[in-house]
């Protein structure tokens, strides 16, 4: 286990100081991640010596220097020669497997070799074309309908979440289409619903629901994914957009404001005006310029009253045998869009949109206008405020590339957005283009820059953790629970953010460090703290060598770096290019090496001890400074 006297965590983003994590008591039972089940009374494997605690001391828990392993940067293939005629493209092509590592660690889940070859021989962008082209393959729906999850049975599925966290581990631990999901991961950051939530009946069919929503529209318009996620089931149980009700002057209730004020603070145009470059416009007295007001909210609120379930498609209902008077309707209830259509909805149920006058953001709604064109005009009036593409944009720089980019960068971004070079606007597809191939981001200067790159999230390392190493699950239901408990677990679990502000606020700064002295920001160092220092180590230990019963379903066997651990240059080579895009300094690289050179494995090693030198390699590269800090 780790060394308990020295926890400490680096201040990533600067660069420089270290953020000190010592207000506990320092006991064990503090250190070692202990579940809350009876099947996580086993015992943590031995994969590690006094030399390999050291160095998880050293390279997790110290100061060590953000960035390394070089890279020169997208590269320009020289232009033909020849005759006239119009040249050809200018193609950028990583000139190192580092660089192509880098690159698709950026815009997918993990790497491999294949994907480097792919790219150093096609280019970034054709590379990028051809994943975001490929087909959808298994949906969350078929996911939870193959392996029974939307059966009425004795497991009563259909008031219970946690098949919605082995149907999002499944979809983003395996398979294809690894760019498009990781743009629907941080697509799901923005526009946030929770499986934590009471989502009430189907909870995992509508956060699948929620998800292959996401990633069918990852690459479409803005606009038809903002007034999807409006309408969609899960969405508007979790912000009270379902069942919300026009105003009653007898009983004085007013339409709940909840999605209305969300919709504009948090999915669309934020709290204050912005320049095209992100940066916030001030008044004559040198103030931040807000959006909107309380009168705004309460004008578009009455926009979203009167929208239930929709029970077209013929939706059924069944009585489970073992509770005959509950009705249950279909679990395909929850993929249909919400409806105010009164003729869609369960009989007697009376028309509670809104015929009043709505005013907000300058747009006024006439009175007696029926629900389908207020909600198109109050989608168009969002879709085209000045403000969503520098606010989108710059959200979506923070979570595929880095937590601080130049106003240039977030204006080239934001006028990709307002304009595609077609004339089309919320084109997310050349948006996401913009922000990956962005110059800023596949420059050789950011690797040297203290002010570039971004924490790692720890779903986004244990994700990275079973693509890498071929991780398969014995069932193929991919049972791994709800991993989001911070003191035993990852603290970190897809689609289960504790509320819509995200894990993280994107404008956060850790306070007392060097990063809030320099007025940067460090959005996912909100996860951070004493406790979910350590308890990444722990859980990552226990993971890798297979011994924590969240895993009792997922098998792992390190074949490659079975074959290569007798040599520690190749091991570490392999592990510093697939999961450190090549950025392990000669330091961590020196502190590690020493770590597994102490305990002398060699070709004639036993299996067991083999395998146990593989659990530390990875180990330590995934707990060093060089790792978590993505450039």
């Amino acid at each position: 286990m780790v060394d308990n006297d020295t926890l400490k965590v680096v201040d990533q983003i600067d660069g420089h100081e270290n953020l000190e994590l010592t207000d506990w008591d320092g006991s064990e039972d503090n250190l070692q991640s202990h579940a809350q089940s009876e099947q996580d009374h086993e015992q943590c494997g031995e994969t590690t010596n006094k030399a390999a605690l050291a160095a998880v001391s050293t390279l997790a828990l110290a100061t060590a220097a953000c960035g390394g392993g070089g890279g020169s940067g997208g590269s320009a293939a020289p232009p033909p020669i020849g005759g006239g005629g119009t040249p050809a493209p200018t193609v950028l092509t990583p000139q190192s497997d580092v660089e192509a590592a880098r690159f698709a660690l950026r815009a997918g889940l993990s790497v491999s070799p294949g994907d480097i070859l792919e790219m150093r021989s096609e280019g970034y962008e054709r590379w990028l074309d051809n994943e975001i082209n490929q087909t959808n393959e298994r949906s969350a729906e078929q996911f939870l309908s193959e392996f029974g999850f939307e059966t009425v049975d004795e497991e009563e599925w259909y008031f219970r979440s946690p098949p919605g966290d082995y149907m999002i581990w499944n979809q983003l631990l395996t398979g294809r289409n690894s760019v498009r999901k990781r743009v629907a991961l941080a697509l799901s950051e923005f526009f946030v619903v929770s499986a934590s939530a009471n989502l009430r009946v189907w909870p995992s069919t509508a956060i699948g629901a929620y998800w292959d929503l996401l990633k069918e529209e990852a690459f479409g318009n803005f606009r038809d994914l903002l007034e999807a996620v409006t309408l969609n089931a899960a969405m508007g149980i979790f912000l009270n957009t379902f069942g919300n009700r026009k105003a009653n002057p007898d009983s004085g209730r007013v339409p709940d404001e909840n999605f209305g004020r969300e919709v504009m603070q948090l999915f669309s145009i934020g709290l204050v005006e912005l320049d095209i470059d992100g940066t916030e416009r001030l008044d004559a007295s040198g103030n931040p310029i807000e959006t909107y007001g309380n009168e705004d909210v309460t004008g578009i609120a009455k926009v979203f009253t009167g929208y239930h379930y929709s029970y077209e498609g013929n939706i059924t209902f069944q009585s489970p045998a073992n509770r005959p008077n509950l009705d249950l309707p279909e679990a395909r209830l929850l993929r249909n869009p919400m409806t105010a259509d009164n003729s869609l909805h369960v009989p007697n149920r009376s028309d509670q949109h809104s015929r009043q006058e709505k005013s907000f953001l300058g747009v006024t709604i006439p009175s007696d206008t029926g629900p389908e064109e207020s909600l198109k005009i109050a989608m168009d009036t969002l879709f085209n405020h000045p403000n969503v593409g520098p606010f989108f944009g710059k959200q979506m720089i923070q979570r595929l590339v880095t937590s601080n980019p130049s106003p240039a960068y977030v204006q080239r971004v934001a006028e990709t957005f307002n304009d595609n070079g077609q004339g089309v606007r919320g084109d997310l597809q050349a948006v996401f283009k913009a922000v990956l191939l962005d110059d800023e981001a596949l420059s050789e200067q950011s690797l040297e820059d203290s002010t570039f790159g971004k924490l790692r999230e720890p779903m986004l390392r244990f994700v990275q953790w079973a693509r890498t190493f071929g991780a398969r699950s014995k069932s193929g239901a991919w049972l791994i629970p709800n991993l989001a408990n911070r003191s035993t677990r990852l603290g970190q679990s897809p689609l289960r953010s504790p509320s819509v502000f995200n894990f993280f606020r994107p404008g956060f700064i850790p306070a007392n460090t060097q990063t809030a002295e320099r007025g940067l920001l460090a959005p996912e160092f909100q996860l951070v703290n004493e406790t979910t220092a350590a308890s990444y180590v722990n859980f990552m230990e226990r993971t890798i060598n297979g011994g924590g019963f969240w895993l009792s379903d997922v098998e792992v066997t390190y074949q490659d770096e079975l074959e290569i651990v007798d040599d520690t240059e190749a091991l570490l080579d392999r592990l510093d290019l697939l999961l450190a895009a090549g950025q392990l300094s000669s330091e961590t690289r020196s502190t590690i090496a020493d770590a597994l050179n102490a305990e002398g494995v060699t070709a004639t090693s036993s299996e067991e001890d083999k395998l146990a030198q593989v659990h530390r390699a990875i180990l330590l590269v995934m707990v060093s400074n060089d790792y978590l800090v993505q450039r």
